[in-house]
């Protein structure tokens, strides 16, 4: 049963030193080296693993600061090997775990163990989400199409119910499917765990949109959530531009915020936690746990929102089983 509480701590307690705005200018090269370099959570002789932060992404241009453009620096400064590659990592948007390996064997008997668990639909990843409203279920399965469209000068993400077998079997669909369950919520907002079964670009964020909970700081794909009397519904995502989230009056007394900073809230999407497979003649998996970053646990403190303890090296936490 989800708990009815007040809005957490007073707020001479709750301000605290952490802000839950994101910088006011992109982190510089430097600042970014010190961040990744004091957000390594495991190392071993052939794996690597930290915990990036929102904005920053694993690829792309030779001229952009990527994951991948500071690897080689990182890797010096902490005495990692040079040949670094990448097997999972949050996307560009969302913080949490970035997998690295620079052992061949190790990186290609990893990409085959998640692969593998993909196609017979079993969970390797976690995510933890702050939704701007509560879903109706508790828990449940989100089933969809999604299509990458170019909408006037945005290339967006649709939802697609039924896609036909030719739009399937051409790629230019893909079925995705995402498993959640509300962990806690507290006037109005909820704190997800998201077990995603598929990979597209931007899906939880979408697939979240699908059951009206925009993740809190979503400035592209919320505004497919409208409101009428204070009851929300789907807007046509082929005609819905992305805006600067609105959130409503009551939230944002929660998290003392004005409407006009809310563009400097970073994504609440964080990739908590990655499934390994079993070493040696043990049949148990270890899980890596990258604990949130800083801007999260105090949206969870300024909302009352409480995210249950990790245990790490555990068991991966089950959301439930899909339907077949």
């Amino acid at each position: 049963m989800l708990k009815e509480r007040g809005l957490g701590k007073p707020m001479a307690e709750s301000s605290g030193r952490e802000s839950i705005l994101g910088p006011k200018r992109p982190l510089g090269r430097e600042n970014l080296l010190r961040l990744l370099a004091a957000s390594v959570v495991h190392r071993d002789d052939g794996l690597v693993a930290l915990s990036k932060p929102p904005g920053l992404p694993v690829t792309g241009k030779p001229e952009d600061l990527t994951l991948l453009s500071l690897l080689p620096d990182l890797s010096q400064n902490l005495g990692l090997p040079q040949d670094l590659q990448v097997i999972k990592a949050a996307q560009k948007e969302s913080s949490g775990l970035v997998l690295l390996s620079g052992c061949p064997s190790t990186f290609q008997r990893l990409r085959d163990f998640y692969i593998k668990n993909q196609r017979a639909k079993r969970p390797t990843a976690s995510y933890c989400a702050v939704t701007t409203r509560i879903p109706a279920a508790l828990e449940g399965e989100i089933r969809t199409g999604l299509k990458l469209m170019q909408i006037e000068d945005f290339d967006l993400v649709v939802p697609m119910a039924s896609p036909s077998r030719n739009s399937i079997e051409r790629r230019e669909v893909k079925n995705t499917l995402t498993l959640y369950k509300v962990l806690d919520s507290c006037n109005g907002c909820a704190l997800l765990r998201l077990q995603p079964l598929s990979a597209f670009p931007s899906q939880l964020p979408v697939h979240l949109t699908l059951i009206l909970s925009p993740v809190l700081g979503d400035h592209v794909y919320s505004s497919r959530v409208g409101t009428v009397l204070g009851e929300p519904f789907l807007l046509p995502a082929e005609t819905t531009l992305p805006r600067i989230q609105v959130l409503e009056d009551p939230l944002l007394r929660k998290l003392h915020l004005q409407q006009q900073l809310v563009h400097r809230v970073p994504l609440h999407l964080h990739l908590h936690q990655l499934l390994l497979p079993a070493t040696g003649s043990s049949t148990s998996r270890p899980v890596l746990t990258a604990p949130p970053p800083a801007f999260f646990l105090q949206t969870l403190s300024l909302l009352g929102l409480d995210l249950p303890q990790d245990k790490q090296g555990g068991e991966m936490p089950k959301v439930f089983a899909p339907a077949q």
